[in-house]
């Protein structure tokens, strides 16, 4: 009970009361508006940094290395979120096709970019070089843009100002490719709109922000004790009075350039697998934290995975944003326009709206990522670089497909499992995820050396 109160501190009327005594007028003073004004500022600031960022981290491409240049990229990045806000606000007088297709035509004008640079050459001028800066800038910004459209296409625009969608497209707050929060529609929902939900929200943001440190921590001591840390996390373990342990990191071992006894293996499969959790856990709770601060409550991103009990939970649980965005423009979309067609076979029609998001989806999102080579024209070897990660997400879709049936039919289940049951299903989860990140891990190891590495797990290779 002590215990429980403590944790949940966010909720207890008497530190709400509390909270809102001490901060008294500033509390009151943080209106939406206002909270929205500074993100939207904020944003400004980090859409001119975050481009110059990622212009950097592609010197090794013709992008603009002049001032003029660089700049003239920041201001079409931002022109080209203006005439998408423009879009979106005026959806019902868009062309049939993309009202239809919105996300489709998003995806088709960015690939149709990249065409006209695969077919231009490299000294083609100032202007292919803005263009090329704008190809590397805009992967961070597209599935930002693909909720401000389905934003348009649900009619939620009404009513909206630029600068609200501005706050999550250039996010101040941070995050990667993957929206948190997601789009204006879901951050508006859990918007606080009365001091007492502010007051909740803020606490609740504390809460995760010093979850985030927490987190960070252990993970960076779990790092040294098994003996992948940095030296500052070797130097804190050995004043701890902690011994490292001799189990390599899973990308090392993977290679199959250090042999281990299996017992070893097994365990840095498992070790892998924990040391993730915490580090997105700890890169997550700082996010969410700062956007509850600012009075936007909205949900974890990472909410105990290694409890679950099931596939699909741990797969909601460990990244909800990406979960989040594969069902928003893959899952939903694939299941509702099966639903005419394959409505007397639900299971097929299930597995491959699964197939869309998990694995379709999943790749495609990765592909993305793979800026410099796709702006090169050089597709082919951007996939081939996926082709581990193409056996992983097979494996996934197909885990989270079985686990969904079975929810489904544990769904009608009156008996609860017993203690024992419920650590083996959480050991069969761990099991998968370990299994399957042997394909996902970082590692410069080929395809067929991890499934060699796979099979010496179970005394086959």
């Amino acid at each position: 009970m002590v215990l429980s109160s403590l944790t949940q501190f966010h909720e207890n009327p008497v530190v709400i009361a509390w909270w809102r005594a001490r901060l008294g007028r500033a509390l009151t003073g943080f209106t939406p508006v206002r909270r929205r004004a500074l993100l939207a500022a904020g944003a400004v600031v980090f859409g001119f940094t975050q481009t110059l960022r990622l212009l950097k981290k592609a010197d090794q491409l013709p992008v603009p290395a002049e001032l003029l240049g660089k700049a003239i990229v920041i201001l079409a990045g931002f022109g080209i979120l203006w005439l998408l806000y423009r879009a979106a606000l005026a959806y019902p007088t868009l062309p049939a096709g993309v009202r239809r297709r919105p996300q489709l035509t998003l995806h088709l004008a960015y690939w149709t970019v990249l065409v006209v640079l695969w077919n231009t050459a490299p000294t083609g001028g100032f202007w292919r070089g803005v263009l090329l800066g704008i190809a590397v800038v805009f992967p961070f910004l597209i599935w930002r843009c693909g909720y401000l459209l389905l934003a348009g296409q649900q009619g939620r625009m009404a009513g909206t100002r630029f600068t609200d969608h501005l706050l999550y497209l250039w996010p101040v707050y941070g995050g990667s490719q993957t929206p948190y929060g997601k789009g204006h529609g879901y951050l508006s929902r859990c918007e606080a709109q009365t001091d007492e939900q502010l007051a909740r929200s803020q606490l609740a943001g504390i809460k995760l922000i010093v979850l985030s440190f927490l987190w960070g921590t252990l993970a960076d001591l779990m790092a040294g004790v098994y003996g992948t840390g940095t030296d500052l996390t070797g130097a804190l373990s050995r004043t701890m009075g902690v011994t490292p342990m001799s189990i390599p990191r899973l990308e090392e071992i993977v290679k199959g350039q250090t042999t281990v006894p299996l017992w070893v293996a097994w365990a840095s499969i498992y070790c892998e697998l924990f040391w993730q959790v915490l580090r997105h856990a700890a890169r997550g709770h700082m996010i969410i934290g700062i956007l509850r601060v600012f009075g936007f409550n909205v949900f974890r991103n990472t909410y105990k995975p290694l409890l679950a009990q099931s596939i699909v939970v741990f797969w909601n649980r460990y990244y909800y944003y990406f979960k989040e965005l594969l069902a928003t423009f893959f899952f939903l979309p694939t299941f509702t326009r099966l639903g005419a067609g394959l409505g007397k076979w639900p299971d097929l029609r299930l597995f491959l709206a699964v197939f869309a998001a998990a694995f379709v989806g999943n790749m495609y999102y990765h592909l993305l990522q793979r800026t410099p080579l796709l702006v090169g024209g050089e597709v082919f070897e951007a996939l081939y670089g996926l082709r581990s990660r193409f056996f992983y997400c097979l494996l996934l879709a197909i885990g989270i497909f079985v686990s969904m049936r079975r929810e489904q039919r544990h769904s009608r289940q009156t008996v609860a499992p017993g203690p024992m049951q419920v650590v083996l299903n959480i050991l069969g989860v761990w099991t998968f995820f370990g299994l399957i990140n042997i394909w996902n891990v970082r590692s410069a190891a080929p395809f067929f050396v991890r499934v060699e590495f796979f099979l010496g797990l179970f005394g086959l290779a």
